[in-house]
């Protein structure tokens, strides 16, 4: 079942990957031609955020399951294990956070050029986050592309 959650949670980060850059892309574009903020666009937001969370929660999972994951004063002596016990956890949730704010904020704003501004600004910090806190397989972390 681990295996299964592992792998499920790092092909899902493309998913939310690959969302994250359309509604940034989205967000832009509509934002510098003075478009309307429709229906479409405040789905585009809302289903990155919700592709988000449900990574949050298989995320959850292994996090209290993974051998990676150490609760001690021994888990700082480890790249991998400080890594994936704090450095991970700290990122992933300040982007999740960013991207809910964002969606939230831009859902709120008055006006339609503030509404694409809010979302490509919060989404795109959360996604230079998400980057940084990727275990990528040129880390030497002891993962893979799936």
């Amino acid at each position: 079942m681990h295996g299964i959650l592992i792998h499920a949670h790092s092909g899902f980060r493309w998913i939310v990957l690959i969302l994250l850059v359309v509604a940034i892309f989205n967000a832009f574009t509509k934002w510098r031609s003075g478009k309307s903020f429709t229906e479409g666009d405040r789905k585009i937001n809302l289903f990155t955020m919700i592709a988000t969370h449900i990574q949050l929660l298989i995320g959850a999972i292994l996090y209290f399951t993974s051998e990676k994951v150490v609760f001690s004063g021994e888990a700082m002596k480890s790249s991998v294990n400080r890594f994936f016990t704090a450095e991970h956890l700290l990122m992933m949730l300040i982007a999740i956070v960013l991207i809910t704010l964002g969606n939230i904020r831009s859902k709120k704003a008055v006006g339609d050029s503030k509404k694409f501004r809010i979302a490509f600004t919060f989404f795109l910090i959360a996604l230079l986050v998400l980057l940084a806190g990727i275990p990528w397989p040129f880390r030497d972390l002891g993962t893979a592309w799936f």
